[in-house]
């Protein structure tokens, strides 16, 4: 039988044994591909509900660890498996974080320190092919029974696969790193292999799937209901949620306009937004002096809030900052450590051809994406090894607290003084901006909802592609060519974009009950860290509860 930390560890043996891409996420060195055919997918189906009928044993243990451990698996295990039940492994195709993107990103995470690792990556490369021969049998059944995903975000992947398989291939910095190794022949080889399966995958998205692509962008109030539910942890009414986002556009606007005065006076939103934007005073000029300026940043803060308002284990007192490797969306992004903490848990960032990097806003991402929002968040669970059981360590991950916490990092990192600047409080400001203009944008679309008539564009009007990327660009302040693929990440993600402030009011709330029953504030962050990623609505009972 087992304790359910002793059923959790054997759980992440067994994901790691059918899904190796998950394997390297832990650190390991591993040649092979999971199998993404229908026929993978069942078997994968079948070894998780003997998982879970194992925990749903432990749901009433009387240990509370123990139970906690049971129950959140027997949660995360359910929700996966009702996924598969509604389809959801037929969608597995957007503009981002589908398998498609995740085929490819496996390269940054396989370490190069040994020939053996070499010769992982090589096969990896030879072998991909196989990966994308189970993706497209499971894309092909979608089509047969009816369920495709919509026309644009089909477009946008083949257009990926294209610069993938093309001269430029993001797989070229593979073979960049072999160079001096004894191993750029054969690296060389299995790269060029790899591009010619990549476009066959995109030769059969154009030739096959195209055709029978959804018009339809949005997926109706439904699908969005679960989805929202499964990404936020939480029941979420999208009406409710929808009328909170525009009071929460509203919020920030009058803030925004407050700080504005602070760095420009009497100019109006978009001459600040366009002072930020190209004062050459405000802006790193290369991208190595963009990554150490973020670098610097993260190590002063480890620095100084280390044992004052956070406890942070020594296995995560470095987080790295790189540039992603080109052919990604545009953005930035974090990666945890391994298992065994010898690769460091860093922040990405893919920039595509940007040169100069203005730094009004950057700063509250670094804090977003690195100490203390995911890199603490990640970090303390991979290190409370005695409190969070192994399979919630390594396989759980709700973007409500996730991304929750990381946005209420951006806002706690201005209460304790680190966003010195005027520019950097409203760059803060600004990201949550974009936030909120992510539930009513998302909201919007996927329901057909009607803009209400205060909003301050397009009044009344329904959504529209063009619309939401009108609202990105002047709210949300993202670029011309930022703009178009949100709106396209969103419309294939639908529910992950409200996850980020939706979670943040729910911590907000959390934190409120919390300090109001006298727990201190770095009490508080203790218990929301070492409980580890789980819904929001469990969550909560536990940071008032426990001891």
């Amino acid at each position: 039988m087992g304790t359910p930390f002793e059923i959790s560890d054997q759980y992440v043996d067994s994901l790691a044994e059918l899904d190796p891409l998950f394997a390297t996420s832990l650190g390991r060195t591993d040649s092979r591909w999971p199998d993404l055919s229908p026929a993978g997918l069942a078997t994968r189906r079948d070894r998780t509900t003997q998982f879970f009928q194992r925990f749903a044993e432990h749901l009433d243990h009387p240990e509370p660890r123990q139970r906690l451990a049971a129950r959140v698996l027997a949660q995360s295990i359910q929700e996966y498996l009702d996924a598969l039940d509604n389809g959801d492994q037929y969608d597995d195709l957007r503009h981002m974080a589908s398998t498609f993107q995740r085929l490819r990103s496996v390269f940054d995470l396989m370490a190069t320190n040994t020939d053996d690792d070499w010769e992982a990556i090589r096969t990896r490369l030879s072998t991909i092919d196989a990966a994308y021969h189970g993706y497209v049998a499971t894309l092909t059944e979608g089509i047969q029974m009816g369920r495709t995903v919509a026309m644009r975000q089909v477009l946008s992947v083949i257009d990926q696969a294209e610069g993938l398989a093309g001269e430029v291939s993001s797989f070229y910095a593979i073979t960049e790193k072999a160079r001096g190794t004894g191993h750029e022949t054969a690296i060389a080889d299995a790269v060029e292999h790899a591009r010619r399966a990549v476009h066959a995958f995109g030769e059969f998205l154009r030739n096959e799937y195209l055709v029978h692509a959804s018009h339809e962008d949005g997926v109706g109030e439904d699908r969005y209901r679960r989805a929202a539910d499964r990404f936020v942890g939480m029941s979420v009414d999208p009406h409710e949620a929808y009328a909170w986002g525009w009071e929460e556009l509203e919020r920030l606007l009058a803030e925004m306009h407050d700080v504005g005065e602070q760095i420009r006076p009497g100019a109006t939103f978009a001459e600040v937004t366009d002072l930020l934007e190209t004062d050459p005073e405000r802006a790193a000029h290369s991208p190595q002096d963009f990554v150490q300026f973020i670098a610097e940043r993260q190590q002063r803060a480890l620095d100084e809030l280390a044992g004052t308002h956070f406890d942070v284990p020594s296995e995560i007192r470095e987080v790295t900052v790189q540039i992603a490797p080109p052919g990604g969306p545009l953005g930035a992004y974090y990666t945890g450590p391994s298992e065994d903490f010898s690769r460091p848990g860093g922040i990405w960032y893919s920039t595509g051809d940007q040169t100069v990097f203005p730094l009004y806003h950057q700063v509250s991402t670094a804090y977003h994406e690195g100490f203390p929002g995911h890199h603490l968040q990640v970090g303390t669970a991979a290190t409370s090894i005695e409190q969070i059981s192994r399979g919630q360590r390594r396989t759980i991950w709700y973007p409500g607290y996730g991304e929750g916490w990381a946005l209420y990092a951006e806002r706690l990192m201005g209460e304790l003084g680190y966003l010195e600047s005027p520019d950097y409080v409203f760059g803060m400001l600004s990201k949550h901006m974009y936030r909120a203009v992510r539930v009513v944008v998302d909201i919007g679309l996927h329901l057909g909802l009607e803009i209400p008539s205060t909003a301050p564009l397009h009044a009344g009007q329904p959504w529209t592609f063009d619309t939401a990327v009108e609202y990105l660009q002047v709210y949300g302040f993202r670029t011309p060519a930022q703009a178009p693929n949100e709106v396209l990440r969103y419309l294939g993600w639908p529910g992950q974009a409200i996850s980020y402030k939706l979670g943040e009011r729910a911590i907000l709330a959390l934190r409120d009950d919390a300090l109001e029953a006298g727990i201190e504030l770095k009490e508080f962050h203790r218990r929301m860290l070492t409980s580890g990623a789980m819904r929001l609505d469990m969550l909560r009972g536990i940071v008032l509860e426990s001891q």
